[in-house]
């Protein structure tokens, strides 16, 4: 990038500030300062996360696999509830209605988030949901307080915008039962996408290397998952150099977890796992570093269709780097940190409009960071910092 190309993405950046900052009004919201704005943020308002220069990225087959000392760089992001469509037994579909006012374009919800998702090597997405357009309801479902489902089509929100991968194990992908999930794990493979749950390994190729995926539902069944997690987690390691492993546990709108949570994460990576994703609680968690494991406990919500206005609406998004060189006795994966991105999951303040997008303005990312490193006050090995660019 010239210099000149610099200065005036610079200067765009300090105007689209200036006049971002100076139309906001400061609203808290379950003790996290938000950014007020009626209108729309759109992504061409902010500088993006990272300029990647066209050809360089994995998605678009560029000649970068290698780095200069041989090794194989592996940037990978991973995000809270994906969450799409509405509840077939009501009337009201506050999702269509968004839809609508979007011109129709199922593709509405990345707009903010698809340059960042683009410009990394593999997302992985907790899908809690389904797709199809079956009315079945189950038995055991029919007093649910809330049931997801969108149509086969609406698969496009992820093969469209840089998501590769997707968790299936969670308490609403059985929302119209098991024909359904059929249809949802179809669709998704038919769109490209991997997906993992707790029989199924989810493997995804990377710059030649494979990286395995484990996805676990905890809820109500830790005692039957001391023993298998370590299990499969040593069989999946004996077969491909990075593997990931999600789990949905927790309680909802907890911002802390809890001992069980912290003692699987830890099981986790004890037993080889490289990376520990965590969802359900709707509320971004602490994440600590262990046994040189990142355990992400909680990511929040992401694209989430499930409230009109959730009392918290601000999440992050979690990128890291694993580092891959050939040895002697195999593939030796080393980790190269980690950063954030502090977003609200609307573009909006007045409603959810179920457009993920980046915080900008400062006072709302140090509430993030504030709120992060408070609730890991009593983690024993929780990260000191949350590094907004890589280190």
């Amino acid at each position: 990038m010239t210099k000149c190309k610099a200065g005036c993405i610079f200067l765009i950046l300090v105007l689209c500030l200036a006049c971002f900052s100076a139309g906001a009004e400061e609203v808290w919201e379950d003790g996290l300062l938000i950014e007020e704005e009626e209108e729309e943020i759109l992504l061409e308002d902010i500088l993006p996360t990272e300029v990647v220069e066209e050809g360089q990225n994995s998605h678009s087959g560029g000649n970068g696999i290698y780095e200069s000392d041989g090794s194989v760089l592996i940037t990978l992001t991973a995000t809270g509830d994906f969450t799409i469509g509405g509840d077939s037994r009501k009337k009201a579909d506050i999702f269509d209605d968004e839809l609508q006012r979007q011109g129709g374009d199922v593709n509405f919800t990345m707009k903010n988030m698809r340059d960042i998702l683009l410009s990394d090597d593999l997302t992985i997405v907790n899908f809690e949901g389904t797709l199809t357009n079956s009315t079945y309801v189950p038995a055991n479902k029919k007093e649910n307080q809330f049931l997801f489902s969108a149509p086969p089509s609406y698969v496009s929100m992820l093969s469209d915008n840089g998501v590769e991968a997707a968790a299936l194990e969670n308490n609403h992908i059985m929302d119209h039962g098991e024909e359904a999930y059929e249809e949802t794990k179809a669709t998704l493979r038919s769109a490209g996408i991997v997906y993992s749950n707790s029989t199924e390994v989810g493997v995804a190729e990377v710059k030649g290397v494979e990286i395995a995926m484990l996805t676990y539902l905890c809820i109500d069944r830790y005692e039957s998952l001391w023993d298998k997690v370590p299990e499969d987690i040593r069989a999946a390691k004996e077969k491909y150099p990075i593997v990931i492993c999600s789990f949905h546990w927790g309680n909802e709108k907890d911002y802390v977890p809890t001992k069980n949570q912290i003692r699987m994460g830890r099981l986790a990576a004890d037993s080889g796992a490289d990376l520990v994703l965590g969802h359900h609680s709707h509320r971004m968690n602490p994440i600590e570093y262990y046994n040189g494991v990142y355990i992400c406990y909680s990511l929040g919500n992401f694209c989430f269709a499930g409230n009109s206005k959730p009392s918290d609406m601000t999440s992050f998004v979690f990128q890291t780097r694993f580092r891959v060189r050939d040895g002697e006795e195999g593939r030796v994966v080393t980790n190269e940190g980690f950063r954030i991105i502090p977003i609200r999951i609307s573009s909006r303040t007045d409603r959810n409009d179920f457009i993920p997008t980046p915080l900008t303005k400062e006072t709302s990312i140090d509430s993030v960071l504030m709120t992060l490193k408070d609730n890991g006050k009593k983690l024993q090995y929780a990260v000191d910092n949350y590094p907004l660019a890589w280190q």
